[in-house]
């Protein structure tokens, strides 16, 4: 997968109320038409202004699951990246309310490849949680201490994303 060429030019609205969060992003998604946000009330006027092919939303700081509502509204895809918001409860929360991924700041610097297989996912009708998985499901079962987890999602992901382990 040529990650550059997957993402090239793709319209994408990073959503974080940490500065340096938001520089970096911009930085390490160089080749992207990147819009930020640092506030709840400025992500949702870039929302209803413009048409994105992804969005990237904090969690905690600027209201993320509101926002998630409204990037939904508008039919635009969502990636869930958090540090204070990471718990299990969370990524459950964001399978339900229809993001198409949840990542941990932690994995910022690979947010490239993450925004890439998600982007090729859904231009090709593939799972993106399956995706997830296949990344980040050894980082959560240590995380959450154990797998015990995926017993908790898996009904879900089944319903929402017809994902099946």
């Amino acid at each position: 997968m040529n990650m550059d060429k997957i993402i090239l030019g793709k319209r994408i609205l990073i959503v974080d109320d940490e500065k340096d969060v938001l520089d970096s992003l911009v930085e390490l998604l160089d080749n992207c038409k990147i819009d930020t946000a640092s506030s709840y009330e400025q992500a949702v006027k870039m929302i209803d202004d413009n048409i994105y092919d992804l969005a990237i939303l904090d969690i905690m700081g600027v209201n993320g699951y509101k926002l998630l509502e409204k990037t939904n509204e508008r039919g635009f895809p969502a990636i869930m990246l958090t540090a204070h918001g990471l718990s299990e409860d969370n990524l459950l929360k964001s399978v339900q309310e229809g993001a198409v991924y949840y990542a941990p700041k932690e994995e910022m610097s690979n947010i490239k490849a993450i925004v890439a297989e998600v982007i090729d996912a859904i231009e090709n009708n593939k799972n993106t949680w399956e995706r997830m998985m296949n990344r980040l499901a050894s980082f959560y079962d240590k995380r959450f201490n154990g797998p015990d987890w995926r017993e908790k999602v898996k009904k879900d992901l089944a319903e929402r994303m017809k994902y099946s382990t």
